[in-house]
């Protein structure tokens, strides 16, 4: 009962942060792109009203018209039905940290510890300890992320300096998590900083800073301009990140990115490909001319990352077997190591079924299933998780070539 009870949870977990993430996502990209596109106000009247800029845009069998004010419109009372853009960002991290609770901390032992740490002290953790360091990982990530924006663009005035501050502490992050946790929980863990950077962008500085300008107006006063400047930083920072997120995140689906031998540098790679691409669809809202050249950077760097995925399983061996291995091998490697988990009454703890009802009890379902275990246990290290059964790099590469000889039944 408790397995189907947490599947469920699983379930629906997943769905509401698949809900919540797209109408943040959604309402992020609109405003920034309506932000870019602004042009100044046609009429005259409304220069004088205070309007900054204006977007005239059809959709949905009608027009709309969007005029930005950066202090309120001029000699107008401030209107009390505003709308708020924050429960989008703040339900998705609530629920994006449901999930990690649920999938990784509830079963730290098996999904954060990492036996093949090449630190004991990371090696030696228990399963309590590898949670409590995944968490601090988020809050004292985020710390030094804003402690960065304090201190190198306090006014708004270094950004690009920021920008490229921020990049290399994020790859520095991705670096140590691979170091400390398996290779999954690790891209987890640097998608789930980047995402609590940016709700907690919304918590602790945009929403704050409207409230002070919407409180400033209301009593007629001028608003502190640093409140918007920081605002919009922040959301621009927010605007950047996004596609990074949104691959790690999905990147737990695919073992060749996170549990090969370059997986910290695919995430390097990656904090460069999101921010290009959202730069061409900036720019083009800006008006400005259309930066092609950044679809041949995010091309030429997605080959990077197909080659680099192609490095084969963390601490495995390289080169040739002199021979091609035998079925036999791949069966005692797959018994010894997969099948108390993968088989009809899984026997490891906590295990309640087996993991996508894959079975690998018998000659016939590890045959059946050649290619899955040649993609998770031979070309890369995502199973067993976390190395819990001990496969060793010997038997990893035995069955990689059982694989690319063709997965002889004999």
């Amino acid at each position: 009962m408790e397995t189907y009870l947490l599947d469920w949870a699983n379930l629906l977990l997943r769905w509401l942060h698949l809900i919540t993430g797209i109408a943040w996502i959604g309402a992020s990209f609109y405003f920034v792109m309506l932000d870019n596109s602004l042009r100044p106000p046609k009429k005259a009247a409304d220069g004088e009203r205070g309007v900054f800029g204006e977007l005239w845009a059809v959709h949905g069998g009608g027009f709309y018209c969007s005029q930005k004010f950066l202090a309120g419109p001029k000699g107008e009372p401030l209107t009390e039905d505003l709308h708020w853009s924050k429960w989008e960002a703040y339900t998705t991290w609530l629920s994006g940290f449901g999930l990690f609770m649920l999938m990784y901390l509830l079963r730290a032992d098996i999904y954060l510890v990492n036996p093949s740490s090449p630190w004991e002290w990371a090696r030696n953790m228990n399963g309590t300890e590898a949670g409590i360091l995944a968490v601090a990982f988020l809050v004292v990530g985020y710390n030094i992320y804003s402690r960065l924006c304090r201190i190198i663009s306090p006014t708004v005035e270094r950004d690009g300096l920021l920008s490229a501050a921020v990049g290399v502490m994020m790859v520095i992050v991705s670096w140590l998590t691979m170091q400390i946790f398996p290779g999954r929980a690790a891209f987890l863990i640097t998608g789930a900083l980047m995402a609590t950077c940016m709700s907690a962008n919304v918590f602790f500085w945009i929403i704050p800073g409207q409230r002070r300008m919407v409180k400033a107006l209301k009593a007629g006063e001028k608003p502190n301009p640093l409140d918007g400047a920081w605002g919009k930083q922040r959301s621009v920072h927010n605007n950047y990140l996004t596609l990074p997120v949104v691959f790690l995140m999905l990147s737990n689906h695919y073992p060749l990115l996170f549990a090969t031998k370059n997986n910290w540098l695919i995430v390097a790679i990656v904090l460069v490909v999101g921010p290009v691409i959202r730069h061409f669809f900036n720019a083009r809202h800006e008006g400005k001319p259309s930066p092609w050249w950044t679809w041949f950077v995010a091309a030429f760097a997605m080959m990077l990352v197909l080659w680099l995925s192609t490095g084969g399983p963390m601490g495995g061996r390289s080169g040739a077997l002199p021979e091609t291995p035998k079925f036999a091998q791949v069966n005692e490697i797959a018994m010894s190591r997969c099948s108390m988990c993968h088989t009809a009454e899984p026997v490891w703890t906590g295990i309640g079924e087996a993991p996508k009802a894959v079975h690998l009890d018998t000659a016939e379902a590890i045959r059946l299933h050649a290619k899955l275990i040649a993609l998770q246990a031979g070309h890369s290290s995502a199973m067993p998780p976390g190395n819990v059964t001990e496969m060793t790099p010997e038997e990893r590469q035995v069955i990689a070539a059982w694989y690319a000889a063709g997965a002889p039944g004999e």
